[in-house]
């Protein structure tokens, strides 16, 4: 796979929701803070319960996301995005990722997310949006008290 540019990076940003309403120079500067992976056929990205602290953005392939029992939970192609929930929380992988062909990734670090946040602090507005609205529901557990 060839080397991705700067722009190339930038344009791949501003198809996504989480960068979409942002300027030029702006996804330039959040480009150079992404780093590349690029993984074979049947690769593990990552794997339940593994630290999290990056989110990925898939610029060539196909990735699967299944849970911890082995079950598809998704099919991610070219222009999506995965992993933005460890930028917010501390908590482990909740699901693992693995490569279906050969894949290219940007990867984007909770440590260069937050400096980016710091330099324009509405890219944070864009991020929480995109991350509350794909949350699934989740029942609240009711507590047995003991008299």
């Amino acid at each position: 796979m060839k080397p991705i540019t700067l722009i190339d990076k930038a344009f791949l940003l501003k198809r996504s929701p989480l960068f979409g309403s942002l300027d030029l120079d702006l996804l330039l500067t959040i480009a150079d803070k992404l780093n590349t992976a690029t993984f074979d056929p049947n690769d593990v990205i990552f794997t339940h319960n593994e630290e999290a602290n990056r989110m990925y953005f898939i610029v060539k392939g196909k990735v699967i996301i299944r849970s911890d029992n082995a079950e598809v939970i998704n099919f991610l192609n070219e222009g999506d995005f995965f992993g933005e929930e460890s930028l917010f929380n501390n908590k482990p992988r909740s699901y693992e990722a693995a490569c279906l062909e050969n894949t290219k990734l940007l990867t984007l670090s909770r440590t260069n997310l937050y400096t980016i946040i710091s330099e324009c602090p509405s890219v944070a507005v864009g991020f929480l949006q995109v991350y509350t609205s794909s949350m699934e529901f989740r029942p609240f557990k009711q507590q047995e008290t003991e008299k």
